[in-house]
């Protein structure tokens, strides 16, 4: 393990211990083999000064909701030490309790809740803690002999403690075990590694130190194989699709199944023991929060939730309390043909699934192949983390979920104008989204997991095709289409009329819409929610004006598809609308040349051009792109063939 502790981040570089803890934390954080994803935890202990000046001595630990790699100061709670020492002298502590007297003895009420292994902080008899779930420890500690391999490693120089359930009664027995400070670490078997120290920077360097010696040992005790670059088998959309339905289907909402192809993976996937490694059980109990504690061979998803439910049946009594089974669906998927699924109810937490997993191919080889065979937590133990209230409870604080989470959708002319804004909107309600464009300034439009931009000529089928297999392969289905990409072409009369003109207009505007629905009839008719399609007309096609032949002519042609589309697709549940904008003057249509142009030949101003509806309304990109994503949603779900006007109430349309 490198040490990226820099020189001149010294504790003494820092303005605090507070300040040095929130830096170690984010070099932990940073390294996908030590934390991923909300996991591990920090904590320093050095003063609280309150309103009237007086110092508390006080534990600043890692609150729930922040991640290590980003963490910052008000990530970290500050509580009462004296008062946490108080709580792990009682006997016994339930979960709940233990909470709420955690909260009490917070001395910030903004803080967020502190982490459920606050008491272990607490224990801890040195002012810094730093505790990983490192790959390296775990593929010492999963295995039938784990506890001898960590002392062949580390001898005395590390306590060792049996997995306990973090909280009070994990608290309890280090408290037991803890006979003296001759320890540099402390490593919770099936559960990760903890140092510590006087300061934040040499508890970090012993954690460096005690990972480095962990990754000596396997590379000569069990070297990882070089994995072959196999070329991944073509993607079967189609196929990927009905998957993301039935797995949205055992869920009760719609899922975002991506799909992955590695060379890892490919190796992983040919193993013939790939059903039982996959069966095995998580690296560290919290990831069944992410992955489920099994993943999924092959594609038999109804066995997968017999066996989920099966699995629920007999450790729901363990609680005490009224449980209700979570969804049973898979969140990884494993199959030599497609690779690996993560799946997940946002494209987020799919990465997420996934991520965890590609870190845990590898410790299940490992210790399966050289040292005597990958040994999980027992079912009944990772039940209690999956159905933990306090885990639950994580999960939860995001809120109530977007209307559009799950879902995906393909907007065409995503770069800019109303295309930009359809994709704007519905990546803003959960959405996501796939955005083509013939502007390289489409793969950038937004960040974040749920957006992909495809740089993509519509009129070239080959192309648009490809662009719809990497959507399917990205997010798993297509439910809504967007088509909004659209050029106006030259103005002339049609007595002088170039051809060549009018057919770049139709291609655009016709032709790759055709191309588009007739691509993705078929996945949206495999739709979880039942295919949404919206296509952008035109003022046009009610109140054509002079010389605009081509385009008004376009619009007519592709609303009439249309209507059509509505007809022949209803009974596949596909819902298939036009909007028709006017006077939307923030798209590529427009620039100032132009505009004057039209308010003269009109005889106004472009003050009154621009304004020159029933309303008086100026009408927006935006103002299109809320009625489409409102179109796009169940409030519209009895609605197909329609035809909106979006113009602030043309004259000539009314």
């Amino acid at each position: 393990m490198e040490n990226r502790w820099a020189p001149a981040s010294a504790d003494g570089g820092h303005r605090d211990e507070l300040d040095a803890c929130v830096y170690g934390s984010q070099l932990l954080g940073r390294d996908p083999a030590l934390v991923l994803h909300g996991g591990g935890n920090t904590s320093v202990k050095q003063p609280f000064h309150d309103i009237t000046g007086r110092r508390i001595d006080a534990l600043y630990v890692k609150g729930s909701g922040w991640d290590l790699a980003t963490i910052e100061r008000a990530g970290f709670a500050p509580l009462r030490h004296d008062r946490l020492l108080e709580l792990l002298a009682l006997d016994s502590l339930s979960d709940m309790d233990m909470m709420r007297e955690l909260s009490a003895a917070c001395l910030n009420p903004a803080a967020p809740a502190p982490s459920v292994e606050t008491l272990l902080h607490a224990l801890i008899p040195h002012k810094a803690v730093q505790h990983s779930h490192a790959d390296a420890i775990v593929t010492l500690t999963n295995t039938a002999d784990g506890e001898r391999r960590v002392e062949d490693v580390y001898g005395t120089d590390v306590l060792i403690i049996p997995y306990v359930m973090p909280g009070f009664d994990l608290a309890k027995v280090v408290s037991q075990m803890w006979d003296d400070d001759r320890y540099c670490g402390m490593v919770l078997l099936n559960h990760g590694l903890f140092t510590f120290a006087d300061t934040t920077k040499e508890a970090y360097e012993r954690h460096v130190a005690l990972i480095s010696r962990a990754e000596a040992w396997l590379d000569e005790h069990a070297p990882i194989a070089a994995p072959t670059d196999e070329p991944p088998p073509p993607c079967r959309c189609l196929r990927l699709a009905e998957l993301r339905r039935q797995l949205s289907e055992v869920a009760g909402k719609p899922l975002i199944a991506r799909r992955h192809w590695t060379p890892q993976i490919a190796r992983f996937v040919a193993r013939p023991d790939l059903e039982s490694l996959a069966d095995r059980g998580p690296l560290t109990p919290d990831h069944v929060l992410r992955t489920k504690r099994t993943a999924l061979v092959g594609t038999d998803i109804k066995a997968y939730t017999e066996a989920y439910t099966g699995y629920f049946s007999d450790n729901a009594a363990r609680t005490g309390a009224r449980l209700e089974m979570l969804d049973p669906a898979p969140r990884i998927l494993l199959d030599p043909e497609i690779g690996l699924l993560g799946i997940g109810e946002t494209a987020k937490a799919a990465a997420i699934a996934t991520e965890i997993y590609a870190h845990t191919m590898p410790v299940l080889e490992r210790a399966e192949d050289h040292l005597g065979g990958y040994v999980a937590l027992l079912p009944e133990d990772v039940f209690d983390v999956e159905y933990w209230s306090l885990e639950q409870a994580k999960l939860a604080l995001g809120g109530p979920k977007a209307r559009f989470t799950g879902c995906t959708a393909i907007v065409t002319g995503a770069a800019s104008g109303i295309g930009r804004a359809c994709a704007e909107a519905l990546l803003s309600q959960g959405c996501a989204v796939t955005g083509f464009d013939s502007s390289p300034a489409v793969e950038g439009a937004f960040d974040g997991p749920n957006w992909l931009g495809r740089e993509v000529d519509v009129t070239d089928a080959d192309a648009q095709q490809r662009a719809i297999d990497d959507a399917v392969e990205r997010f798993g289905g297509v439910d809504i289409v967007v088509a909004a990409a659209g050029v106006f072409g030259p103005s002339a009369p049609i007595r002088h009329l170039d051809f060549a003109d009018w057919q770049s207009v139709q291609a655009v505007n016709v032709d790759a819409i055709a191309l588009l629905l007739s691509s993705t009839h078929d996945l949206l008719a495999l739709s979880p929610i039942g295919g949404r399609v919206v296509i952008i007309g035109s003022k046009n096609v009610h109140a054509p004006g002079p010389g605009a032949a081509a385009y008004s002519a376009s619009k007519s042609a592709v609303t009439q598809l249309a209507r059509v589309a509505a007809i022949e697709w209803a009974e596949d549940a596909i819902r298939v609308n036009v909007v028709h904008p006017d006077a939307v003057f923030d798209t590529g249509f427009w620039d100032d040349e132009t505009l004057e142009a039209r308010a003269a030949q009109h005889g106004l101003s472009v003050a009154e051009y621009k304004s020159r509806n029933l309303l008086g309304t100026a009408v927006s990109s935006k103002a299109v792109a809320a009625v489409v994503a409102e179109l796009c949603s169940d409030t519209f779900a009895a609605t197909t063939g329609a035809q909106v006007p979006i113009d602030g109430g043309n004259i000539r349309v009314v």
